[in-house]
């Protein structure tokens, strides 16, 4: 998927609520939009010139650059997508330096394995700092996934926690024990 714009055509007057999945980047300057997303380790970034009357967001899977990847996979990756949301606000009339992010996501959704939300938040806040992009809030790490939606005019966000994975999940039972033979009988194998 690619950078989606909008513009303020005749727009109803009351609420559009516009659903990104991953690997999608979203800028509006309507008044009545709200993106929407949902995440676990993901990351949404949520960038605004409250000037400029403009804003948008992404999703995405992975940090880095997603060398050597197909084009079709590089679109879940933090660098492009972020690259991507930030030169839409540019061309929508934002000012780079009148910039501000918020950010949401990055949980460890699965324990024994290696902890890509945090990898996430972590590229994800650098890259906020290499572009001198004010870090003004949000919401990173945990365990829980998040609902998020997003007016990108007046800079509003809310966050809404899903429940935890292990009460969402059902416990698995262990097989009941396996008897001992009773007696040192033969073993025969075919």
């Amino acid at each position: 998927m690619s950078l989606t714009s909008l513009s303020p055509a005749s727009a109803p007057s009351d609420r559009l609520r516009i659903n990104l999945i991953q690997g999608e980047a979203q800028v509006d300057d309507r008044p009545n939009v709200v993106f929407t997303t949902l995440l676990g380790s993901c990351i949404a970034a949520c960038i605004r010139d409250p000037g400029a009357g403009v804003g948008g967001m992404n999703h995405f899977l992975l940090p880095g650059d997603g060398m050597g990847s197909s084009s079709t996979s590089m679109q879940s990756y933090g660098l492009y997508l972020m690259e991507l949301l930030v030169n839409g606000l540019l061309k929508k009339g934002a000012r780079k330096h009148a910039l501000e992010a918020k950010l949401f996501g990055g949980a460890r959704t699965m324990v024994g394995l290696s902890d890509i939300g945090a990898k996430n938040a972590s590229f994800a806040k650098r890259f906020l700092e290499l572009e001198g992009i004010s870090y003004v809030g949000g919401s990173l790490g945990g365990t829980q996934g998040r609902r998020i939606e997003f007016w990108p005019v007046s800079g509003r966000a809310r966050q809404i926690l899903m429940e935890p994975s292990d009460k969402a999940m059902p416990k698995i039972m262990a097989p009941p024990p396996v008897a001992a033979p009773a007696s040192g009988g033969d073993l025969e194998l075919f």
